[in-house]
């Protein structure tokens, strides 16, 4: 659970923005968003294939980038 401790002079506004720069980091918002409907098991195993070909590219060009330097 996240919170967020009002600091000795602090203004609400900072403290908000403390707050929502918190939840924006723990991934709160994806998470949300993604539990709004429900995904068939299906959709999610596609999800999560598809994750993992985007990550292999992104390797592949980092490990091309590096080998022509």
């Amino acid at each position: 659970m996240i919170g967020v401790i009002l600091r000795e002079g602090e203004s609400i506004e900072s403290a908000l923005k403390r707050f929502k720069k918190e939840c924006v980091n723990s991934g709160i918002q994806s998470e949300i968003k993604r539990r709004e409907f429900f995904e068939k098991p299906s959709e999610k195993k596609k999800r999560k294939i598809e994750a993992a070909q985007r990550k292999r590219e992104k390797r592949k060009i980092i490990l091309l980038r590096r080998d022509r330097a």
